[in-house]
């Protein structure tokens, strides 16, 4: 059974983006569920003996789901086994478009094999009492397969489907067809979560309205407006939100940092591309990201951006 999640709006998992500090600082601004980076099942299997190490995360992030890809069969039940006492869901990845992935028979080349994804589910289902959760594509080339595959998710009794409905040739351009999660919506008796082009309040409430999506997730926005959970709690509940002045982006890329050292895994160029998303939309940020690009260490990126931030 899913947990009860704080709100409608999740994280979505983004690879080099979604570490533990932004996970937590999403969390804590109201998102409903953060999801880690995806993580190769080999992976999680050769490093059992120092899982904590290896995936990092924070007690506070929950409810937490990790992400996995990967389509061993045998690999991927030890690899449920090793996580599952760790997190609260455990999500599978058919959404990657990235080349060098979907070359492995992982993520979103799977949405081409039916039978293989029915084992995958079936062995995913089996090695775990946690939630199992499927993030997938519209298709290859064209929007073909997924409605099957959204049925055999259904069939093998997975808890719940998210659905970023581009295709993997599409990547990110364009506009994702929310036609679709209608669709989805309608086809299957298990949560759905809406996922492509949220960038504002209004943009998530016109997805659940139109739609019928239990849930939305956001990527790329979060990164430069974490905020946006907050706004769009507020305009769910209330029809309004407030908005995120220059310093708070700043103030809050603060916090990003000071949770950052916490985690051996976050590197400075996770800070600075943070410093660089934050500071978009503030006055002077396109000559701040001119001079970040040029700093390798974290002090320097914390010293300009605080010079940043009083001249603000």
């Amino acid at each position: 059974m899913l947990p009860k999640f704080p709100s409608k709006a999740f994280l979505a998992p983004m690879s080099g983006v979604s570490n533990p500090a932004l996970r937590l600082l999403c969390r804590e601004l109201g998102a409903g569920l953060v999801v880690t980076e995806f993580t190769n099942i080999h992976a999680v299997v050769a490093r059992e003996a120092d899982i904590h190490n290896f995936i990092e995360f924070s007690e506070k992030e929950r409810p937490l789901a990790i992400q996995l890809f990967g389509s061993d069969l045998e690999a991927l039940q030890r690899a449920i086994k090793i996580v599952e006492p760790y997190f609260d869901i455990i999500d599978y990845n058919m959404g990657c478009p990235a080349d060098h992935i979907t070359q492995q028979m992982a993520c979103s080349a799977l949405l081409q094999h039916p039978d293989l994804t029915r084992e995958i589910f079936k062995i995913m289902r089996a090695a775990t009492k946690k939630p199992v959760t499927v993030k997938i594509r519209a298709g290859v080339t064209k929007p073909d397969k997924w409605q099957a595959i959204a049925k055999i998710a259904e069939e093998e009794g997975l808890d719940m489907i998210t659905f970023h409905p581009r295709t993997v040739k599409e990547g990110y351009s364009g506009t994702s067809n929310w036609a679709l999660i209608k669709e989805l919506k309608q086809m299957v008796s298990i949560p759905v979560v809406g996922n492509g082009d949220i960038r504002t309040p209004e943009d998530a409430k016109r997805m659940l309205d139109e739609t019928g999506c239990d849930y939305v997730m956001i990527g790329r926005e979060a990164m430069s407006n974490p905020f946006l959970f907050t706004q769009i709690n507020q305009y769910l509940e209330k029809g309004k939100y407030g908005g995120m002045s220059s310093k708070k982006k700043i103030e809050t890329f603060f916090k990003y940092v000071e949770y950052a050292k916490q985690y051996p895994t976050i590197k400075v160029y996770n800070i600075r591309m943070q410093a660089m998303n934050f500071s978009k939309g503030c006055p002077g940020g396109k000559e701040l990201r001119g001079k970040l690009l040029k700093l390798k260490e974290t002090v320097e990126i914390e010293r300009v951006m605080k010079e940043f931030y009083d001249g603000l």
